[in-house]
């Protein structure tokens, strides 16, 4: 294989800013797990009646992928019958459900043997909670050495609440220090590595992340992030329903409106395709890699929207620094929109803690 290509690895503060013009406030997160907290909103709640028995619990500074470990080690599940709607963050305070067959009811008493986990309420349901199966997450995040105070963060998060946020993927997906993609980038090009399913899987998906991120960079560079250009996939914010663009200049004033915004690709074996000036684009990026969609062909493919609505946040000054709140859909990251506001990679001081599990804040 001839020399790998150039941004390859993960690298965030590469990407353009949307709010370049206003200065950020800087600062550190993660000081400590109470400084990041991440509520899950399902898509419902348990009905009281049915064959599995959902837990709403409660972890400090555990991957969801260690609770999983637990339910299966300790409680007896098999792995094939625990479900969870998403990943949540292991150096933070995150509330989430996960489902299991009411049958193990009686051996929820293990969970006290489990450090860092508190079961706040069950409830019986009719089916196995499953990836997606949420609305979002409510965060509520403190930054501490902060600058400009209050007024600088409500500055940029209106610009955003008007614009919409940039949908990239964060370093949750890439791993340590970025390197997932240059792991995967040879089981995309050969169909081949050393690694388990499991493993393959996320690696494979952080070089789709990757030449999505850089999708999403090239339009923002190019005055193309609310624009829709001909032959893209456009998504509808309000319906989630998708639509190929015909007439640029028609679909135009409601992208500005945020009412549609174009999707890029996640290549894979069943997506849809976009067409004319949009996968003449989509093309540049694959060939700043040397890849084609035919490398992509053993997974699932899907398209992201570029970016996504920001609602009902706020930003309240503490003595220990700016706590700022909001809610994303699933599928976003806390760290694409803290990026904006603090004007650098908010996980820069935490690149030793990032792990495989740590796919998402709002990963579904």
């Amino acid at each position: 294989m001839n020399a790998l290509p150039p941004e390859l690895a993960f690298d965030f503060d590469k990407y353009p800013y949307l709010t370049s013009l206003l200065a950020g406030t800087g600062g550190v997160i993660r000081q400590e797990p109470r400084d990041f907290q991440v509520a899950e909103l399902p898509a419902y709640l348990p009905s009281g009646k049915g064959e599995h028995l959902y837990l709403h619990i409660e972890k400090t500074g555990l991957t969801t992928r260690q609770v999983f470990e637990f339910i299966r080690d300790q409680l007896g599940v098999p792995e094939a019958g625990i479900g969870v709607a998403g990943l949540k963050d292991k150096h933070a305070v995150t509330r989430q459900w996960i489902s299991i067959p009411a049958k193990y009811q009686h051996r929820l008493a293990e969970f006290d043997n489990l450090s860092g986990v508190k079961l706040l309420e069950t409830g019986l349901h009719t089916n196995k909670l499953r990836t997606g199966h949420l609305k979002g997450n409510a965060f509520r995040i403190l930054l501490r050495q902060a600058e400009g105070g209050a007024p600088r963060a409500r500055e940029i998060l209106g610009t955003l609440e008007q614009t919409g946020v940039p949908n990239y993927y964060g370093p949750q997906r890439f791993g340590l220090e970025g390197q997932n993609p240059l792991r995967g980038y040879e089981l995309v090009r050969t169909g081949k590595g050393r690694a388990n399913p499991w493993l393959k899987k996320f690696l494979i998906a952080s070089v789709q992340s990757l030449l999505f991120n850089h999708w999403l960079s090239l339009r923002l560079e190019r005055g193309l992030f609310d624009r829709v250009l001909r032959g893209d996939i456009a998504k509808k914010h309000d319906s989630g329903g998708e639509f190929v663009v015909e007439d640029p200049d028609a679909e135009n004033p409601r992208a500005k409106r945020l009412e549609i915004s174009a999707t890029g690709a996640l290549y894979g074996n069943h997506y849809r395709e976009s067409e004319a000036d949009a996968r003449a684009l989509e093309d540049e990026v694959l060939a700043r890699f040397e890849l084609g969609r035919e490398n992509f062909r053993a997974r699932r493919g899907a398209r992201r929207a570029l970016r996504f609505p920001l609602g009902e946040w706020g930003v309240e000054e503490s003595g220990d620094g700016l706590w700022v709140s909001f809610f994303l859909p699933k599928g976003a990251y806390a760290t694409s929109l803290l990026r904006e506001i603090m004007k650098k990679n908010p996980e820069a001081a935490n690149l030793e803690t990032a792990s495989l599990d740590g796919l998402g804040e709002a990963e579904d």
